[in-house]
């Protein structure tokens, strides 16, 4: 199967900003919300975008399987190599909530590794984005520019991000190993944009979410120049029959000092 992944990533560039703004006016609307069986809130606005983003793939790449949160059996078993992962909105409570770093998710897995990646962020006006290795962009306000990890404002000192402000032991330990100096909380897959765009340095995790919930920022990052492993150095894949995610550690580069 030959697939043009320039050319897929930009033909959904439009449809991601359509269903940024669909999420907007929706929340502006006043969000209808169930809780889902596992215990975790969805909003009609999760499923809308979905809905959106899943018809044009389903058009762009017919063939190829669509996995979502929103439509996933968890119980059966994943056996694809070239699928497609969705996570329509991705920090759902921040959401609901009315704050700024949900962010719409989509990535294509080929051989356990996620090659194109949209990760949009609608109320911040951005939009990331890849399709190869060294070829990463954010979108704001109708402007491409390429990010390549490269540290952001000439700052010396060390960043992590993490979706809490305090990580667990584990995680500060490993946190120390690279002289961290601070930790910026910040929800969703948005972790890994601001690791693409050099804005912060390292994150790490335990065992935590789902395979869609990584896959679209993880693309983003690795193909902006980004490590990304598990927290005991093993290659991080994708395709898994349960989807669960293992540990994991992102750094911005091999010397977070550059």
């Amino acid at each position: 199967m030959k697939i043009d992944y320039k050319k897929i990533a930009e033909e959904l560039i439009p449809i991601f900003e359509e269903a940024g703004q669909k999420s907007i006016d929706l929340y502006n609307k006043g969000l209808k919300i169930e809780i889902k069986e596992d215990g975790s809130p969805v909003s009609n606005g999760d499923l809308k975008v979905n809905e959106i983003i899943s018809k044009k793939i389903k058009q762009l790449t017919p063939d190829i399987p669509i996995i979502s949160e929103e439509t996933v059996n968890i119980k059966e078993k994943n056996k694809n190599t070239v699928f497609w992962l969705i996570d329509p909105i991705d920090g759902t409570k921040e959401y609901i909530s009315g704050k700024d770093e949900y962010t719409l998710n989509a990535a294509l897995v080929v051989d356990k590794k996620p090659i194109i990646g949209l990760v949009g962020v609608p109320k911040k006006k951005q939009l990331f984005y890849s399709y190869a290795l060294g070829q990463s962009f954010i979108r704001q306000n109708g402007d491409d520019k390429k990010i390549d990890c490269k540290k952001k404002n000439n700052r010396n000192n060390i960043i992590a991000v993490s979706s809490m402000s305090k990580p667990p032991e584990l995680i500060m330990k490993k946190l120390n190993e690279y002289n961290v100096s601070s930790i910026a909380k910040v929800a969703s897959s948005y972790k890994f944009c601001l690791i693409a765009d050099g804005t912060f340095d390292i994150y790490a995790a335990k065992e935590r979410a789902n395979e869609w919930d990584y896959a679209a920022g993880h693309a983003v990052a690795e193909n902006a120049g980004a490590i990304i492993t598990t927290l005991d150095n093993q290659p991080f894949l994708y395709g898994k029959e349960d989807y669960r995610n293992p540990s994991l550690l992102m750094l911005r580069s091999k010397n977070l000092n550059d």
